[in-house]
C-alpha cells in the first residue's frame, strides 16, 4: 500500500517498502533515478558483488530525502537540473579527488549549463541507469577539530601565493579531519578556484566550500543558474553530512534577485523555499539532541527569511552557526530581539577572514601585505573543536604564534600623578560580550576592564599611517575605514604609578572560562 502526500506543488508517495519517492512540480518533467550506496571494498568505485549494500544512508535532489534499504538501493525522482548527493554518514568517507574535494554527488544536466563567462557544467546525458555512491569506512571519534576559512577571495595567482605563504604553509601537518571555506572562495574571477584548491589541498584533508557571494555567475539570469560554475567544482550549493557525532549543514544563502522596480541582478541573504525544505526533511532525521552545526556565507542575522530557519532550529539545545563575509570576526547570540523563540539564545560565529582586509595594506617582511581587518584583528583561519556536544573556537592570526590572541595599546610613557589622563585598550581577537578582561600594574590588583563599541586605537594609528604613505604612491592596496570593534576593552590607567619601567598585564577570560594573558609594557616618568 501507498500512501500519497502533498508538500506544496511536490506530491510525496511512501511506499510499501518504507521509503519515500518524490514526484516533484507537474511542470517539470521528471525521471526516476535509482542507484545504491555501498562499502566500496575493493576500492575500484563501482558496485561489485563483493561489495557491501549500505541501509538506512541519506540520499537527495536537493528538495526530497530518502533512505536506501537493506540491500543499500534507492530511488528518487530528477529533473532536468538536479544534482543528487549523498549524505555522508558518521565513520565514512566518500571519495576525494586530486584537490581533496569530496565527490558525494552525481550532477543531472542533460543539455548542460547555459552560456557563461565562467563555464559550467558541461552536458551529462542521459540518465544513468543506476547512480551510485561508494563509501570507505574511517574511524570518526568524539572529539574532533575542523578548520574554517572565511572569505579567501584572491584576485590573482599572486594572492592565491599569499595565501600559500601566509596561511596554508603554517597548516601543513594539521590533525584537523577536514576543512571548510565560509564562501568567497574566489573575487569574482572563478577561474582562481582551481588554483587555490590545488593549494588547500596540500593539507591532506577533505575540503568542503560554501557559496559566497563572489562564486556565483553574475551572468545569471536567475538564481536557479548563480551557480554553475560552483556546482561544476564542488557540486551543490547546499547538503550535509556527518562527522562524528555532530551534523554538519552547509547553506547556500546568496539569494540571486531582481530587486523591485529595477531591471539589475543584485544579491542578499537568502535560503528560499526549496532549500528550506531540504534542511527542514534532513533535520527531522538528526535526533533531537544531536549536536548540529550550520555554515554558510552571509551572516544568519543578515538573511531576509531566516525566521523560517529560526523555527527549525530554535528548539534544538546543541545548534551553532558560522559564516563569513563581513570580514571582521565575532560572536553573536541571537535573542528574541531577533525574532529568535528558543529557550536560550542562539551562538552564532562570524568568521575572521584569511584574506582579512582584501590583501589591503602596507607589505610585511614576507611581501605580504599585513591586511588587518577593519576591527583591529588580523587575519587568520579558526580551528573548532568538537567532543560530542562540546565544542570551542580558536583563533589563530597568520604568521604569528598561536599565542597571538590580544593586542594592548596603551602610551609608552605617562608621569606619574598623571596616569590617569590615559587609557589601555585591549583587542581581545576571539572575545566576545560574555568575555571578562581585567588589567593590572605590576603585581597590583587586577581591575575589570569595560567592553566598549569603539575603534581600535592601534588600527586607527595604521590606517591614518598608511593612508599618509600612500598619498600620490600606489605602493599598496588602502586599508578600509576603521569600524568599532565588537572585541575590544577599555580602562584608564591608575593616577598612582611608581616610577621607572612598569608591565600592565592582561587576563581574559572567554565564552568557555579558558584564560588568555597578554603584557604591555610602559615607563612612568617623574
Amino acid at each position: 500500500m501507498s500512501r500519497i502526500y502533498s508538500v506544496g506543488s511536490t506530491l510525496l508517495v511512501l511506499c510499501g517498502f518504507g521509503f519515500w519517492l518524490s514526484l516533484a512540480p507537474a511542470d517539470a518533467p521528471q525521471q526516476t533515478a535509482r542507484g545504491r550506496v555501498f562499502h566500496d571494498v575493493n576500492g575500484n568505485g563501482k558496485w561489485d558483488t563483493s561489495d557491501e549494500p549500505l541501509a538506512g544512508v541519506g540520499v537527495s535532489n536537493g528538495h526530497d530525502i530518502v533512505e536506501t534499504r537493506d540491500d543499500g538501493t534507492y530511488q528518487i525522482s530528477v529533473g532536468d537540473d538536479t544534482i543528487l548527493f549523498v549524505i555522508k554518514p558518521r565513520n565514512f568517507q566518500v571519495p576525494l579527488n586530486d584537490e581533496n574535494l569530496p565527490q558525494f554527488y552525481y550532477i543531472h544536466k542533460p543539455q548542460g549549463s547555459p552560456p557563461s563567462q565562467y563555464a559550467g557544467v558541461s552536458p551529462t546525458g542521459p540518465l544513468p541507469e543506476s547512480v551510485d555512491f561508494p563509501l570507505y569506512p574511517q574511524d570518526e571519534a568524539d572529539a574532533f577539530r575542523a578548520i574554517f576559512f572565511g572569505d579567501p577571495q584572491p584576485r590573482n595567482q599572486q594572492e592565491v601565493d599569499w595565501i600559500a605563504h601566509d596561511i596554508i604553509e603554517p597548516l601543513i601537518g594539521t590533525d584537523a579531519s577536514f576543512g571548510v571555506t565560509l564562501g568567497d572562495i574566489a573575487f569574482n574571477d572563478l577561474n582562481t578556484m582551481h588554483p587555490l584548491n590545488q593549494t588547500i589541498a596540500l593539507l591532506g584533508i577533505p575540503w568542503y566550500n560554501v557559496a559566497g557571494n563572489h562564486d556565483i555567475n553574475m551572468d545569471a539570469t536567475s538564481r536557479r543558474y548563480a551557480n554553475e560554475t560552483f556546482e561544476r567544482i564542488y557540486g551543490p550549493s547546499y547538503y550535509s553530512f556527518d562527522h562524528g557525532p555532530v551534523h554538519f549543514i552547509v547553506t547556500d544563502d546568496i539569494d540571486w534577485y531582481v530587486a523591485d522596480g529595477t531591471t539589475k541582478h543584485r544579491y542578499r541573504g537568502g535560503l528560499g523555499e526549496e532549500q528550506m525544505e531540504f534542511i527542514r526533511r534532513d533535520l527531522e532525521r538528526i535526533p533531537p539532541d544531536q549536536m548540529v552545526v550550520l555554515m554558510m556565507h552571509i551572516p544568519l542575522t543578515d538573511v531576509h527569511d531566516r525566521q523560517d530557519l529560526y523555527r527549525l532550529i530554535e528548539k534544538r539545545p546543541f545548534c551553532i552557526s558560522i559564516s563569513g563575509h563581513t570580514h571582521y570576526h565575532k560572536h553573536v547570540w541571537i535573542t528574541d530581539q531577533d525574532g529568535w523563540q528558543g529557550p536560550k539564545p542562539h551562538h552564532h560565529i562570524i568568521n575572521v577572514t584569511v584574506c582579512g582586509s582584501w590583501w589591503s595594506g602596507a607589505l610585511d617582511e614576507r611581501g605580504i601585505p599585513h591586511t588587518a581587518m577593519a576591527d583591529g584583528a588580523p587575519n587568520g583561519y579558526s580551528i573548532m573543536t568538537f567532543d560530542g556536544v562540546d565544542y570551542h573556537l580558536d583563533y589563530f592570526a597568520a604568521g604569528r604564534s598561536p599565542d597571538y590572541q590580544m593586542e594592548i595599546q596603551a602610551p609608552d610613557e605617562v608621569q606619574q600623578g598623571d596616569a590617569d589622563k590615559s587609557f589601555v585598550y585591549v583587542n581581545v581577537f576571539n572575545g566576545s560580550e560574555r568575555s571578562h578582561v581585567e588589567f593590572r600594574i605590576a603585581d597590583g590588583e587586577w581591575t575589570t576592564m569595560s567592553q566598549v563599541n569603539e575603534v581600535d586605537p592601534n588600527f586607527q594609528q595604521t590606517y591614518d599611517r598608511e593612508a599618509a604613505i600612500l598619498e600620490g604612491t600606489p605602493a599598496f592596496r588602502k586599508l578600509p575605514r576603521p569600524r568599532a570593534s565588537g572585541h575590544l576593552w577599555k580602562a584608564a590607567l591608575p593616577a598612582e604609578i611608581p616610577l621607572g619601567t612598569q608591565r600592565i598585564a592582561i587576563r581574559a577570560m572567554d565564552y568557555r572560562g579558558r584564560e588568555l594573558t597578554g603584557n604591555r609594557v610602559i615607563r612612568v616618568v617623574p
